[in-house]
């Protein structure tokens, strides 16, 4: 007789309810501690349980996950909302029970597990991503210190990790404030675009103790957190070129995805597109479809969906990039998006298109063919023109 287990996992406790079909089992309770998820392993073994199903609570499910994983049980991650649709379980008891009655029923729709190598290279990545977020804080704050100093340097260079900032930064924290000394540590170009009287008067400052010493320890700080960052990098380069070389170089024939990006793609995707159905499947998972909200005959909302959002934060990077980029068609479809589109909703809009291409390119294991430009057809060109001629005229009698 097939049995099938359910679990409620909380910080502490851990809710087992088994089902053969016919009867619930006494709902046991585990503590979280190693040992005593290895005794839950032990006593899903001994009922004779084979599926199990976890239901996905913030972090907690993931050393659950691990450890019967590797005992050899067959899980599935299941999104409490898409279980909790209906009143009269509100307790952890029933919830364990109605989990594995649901998944005795085939009524469950699991969550997407990858393997253990895109496991760890996820870790590296997301761990690399908030390292990247740390470091714009540090920037911001040495910016917000030197501006309390008076030191408007930052306000003549494009970023604020210049070689010329750092310098400047460095020779504030050794003392030196003569704005005449510290011109000399600023590159040429800067000067002769910016002019050197500006850069002197930006460079002229009041700098007190304790902002030297908030300075050194922010640049500090930044130091610690670019070497990790590389160190993130290095391992996520190593894991991708041994496993997974071939998708690493054709995801970078798609324009405005870098080495970088490349590789938190295919951690966050797995570079394996059999999971969806279709691309539209890929990208609702990502987050980067409209939402499908209407009643009678009318759409309440059209705004995104939630979905990874660490793939969405890099798709739209990937927008950015690839609608500057020169002779590529999604700058062409950027441009057009933007004559009738906030540039938001486009940058939007070009991502989800990225998104079809990288199903694609994945999906066939096939490079990004650039060549192949969506020709706009006659009927579509006539179209475009009496849209244009109606807007025209519309923004005539405004005027008039």
């Amino acid at each position: 007789m097939k049995k099938t287990a359910g679990l409620d996992v909380h910080k502490d406790t851990v809710f087992c309810g088994i089902y053969d079909g016919k009867l619930q089992s006494e709902v046991k309770e585990f503590t979280t501690t190693t040992v005593s998820v290895y005794s839950l392993g032990e006593h899903l073994q001994t009922e004779g349980v084979q599926e199990v199903a976890i239901e996905s609570t913030g972090i907690y499910w993931i050393p659950v996950w691990n450890i019967l994983e590797e005992m050899g049980f067959s899980l599935m991650l299941v999104n409490p909302y898409l279980i909790k649709q209906m009143p009269g379980r509100k307790s952890d008891v029933k919830d364990a029970q109605w989990i594995a009655a649901l998944l005795h029923k085939g009524l469950l729709r699991g969550s997407l597990i990858p393997c253990q190598q895109i496991r760890e290279l996820r870790t590296y990545s997301r761990k690399y991503v908030r390292l990247q977020q740390k470091l714009t804080s540090v920037l911001q704050e040495i910016e917000r210190t030197l501006e309390i100093c008076g030191i408007r340097i930052t306000s003549l260079v494009s970023r604020i990790s210049a070689m010329s900032v750092r310098r400047i930064i460095e020779q504030t924290i050794q003392g030196e404030d003569n704005p005449l000394e510290l011109v000399k540590h600023i590159h040429g170009r800067i000067i002769k675009r910016q002019g050197r009287e500006k850069v002197i008067e930006s460079l002229t400052g009041f700098v007190m103790p304790q902002h030297r010493f908030v300075l050194e320890q922010a640049l500090e700080e930044y130091d610690l957190l670019v070497m990790q960052s590389d160190r993130c990098l290095s391992k996520m380069a190593e894991l991708c070129k041994l496993h997974y070389s071939k998708e690493f170089e054709l995801l970078q024939t798609i324009p405005g995805i870098s080495e970088i990006s490349a590789m938190i793609i295919i951690a966050e995707t797995g570079a394996d597109m059999k999971a969806f159905e279709n691309s539209g499947k890929f990208i609702g998972w990502t987050g980067l479809r409209p939402r499908n909200d209407e009643s009678a005959g009318k759409f309440k909302s059209t705004a995104t969906t939630k979905g990874n959002k660490y793939l969405r934060t890099i798709l739209v990077q990937v927008a950015w990039a690839a609608s500057r980029t020169k002779n590529s068609y999604f700058k062409e479809k950027f441009n057009r998006l933007c004559i009738r589109k906030p540039r938001k909703k486009a940058l939007v809009a070009i991502a989800r298109k990225i998104g079809v291409v990288i199903f694609n390119v994945l999906n066939k294991t096939e490079c990004y063919n650039s060549s192949l430009l969506i020709v706009p057809q006659t009927e579509k060109v006539q179209q475009q023109v009496i849209y244009h001629k109606k807007e025209l005229e519309r923004l005539e009698k405004i005027l008039n």
